[in-house]
């Protein structure tokens, strides 16, 4: 199993990006899926989860100007993120737990680089 995050890139201040995560491989069951970031000598921390019947939540700092979602057919999560701000600057990674049909796993994207540049 495996997960592809695309989509990061380098953003003005208040401008928009669009993250997209795509799980590949022999899977039997997708659970949550979410988005982290990470800063140079910070933990890595949560922006967004959504579960697999829709529901999302949404960290506060991006509260209204981030928004997740998950195409289930596509096996897809995405990461809308508009007026994007200099503290926003981060790698970004999906996240989500997936089972084989025995057993359940927390599975990783590679990172994807987002700077908004002030």
């Amino acid at each position: 199993v495996q997960l592809q995050a695309s989509g990061g890139g380098l953003v003005q201040t208040g401008g928009s990006l669009r993250l997209s995560c795509a799980v590949s491989g022999n899977f039997f069951m997708i659970a949550d899926m979410a988005w982290y970031r990470q800063t140079p000598g910070k933990q890595r921390e949560l922006v967004a989860t959504i579960t697999s019947d829709g529901r999302a939540y949404v960290q506060d700092s991006v509260k209204g100007r981030f928004t997740i979602s998950r195409d289930s057919a596509r096996y897809r999560v995405d990461l809308q993120m508009n007026s994007l701000k200099p503290e926003d600057t981060a790698v970004y990674y999906c996240n989500s737990g997936i089972s084989d049909g025995k057993s359940w796993g927390e599975y990783w994207g590679q990172g994807t680089q987002v700077t908004v540049s002030s």
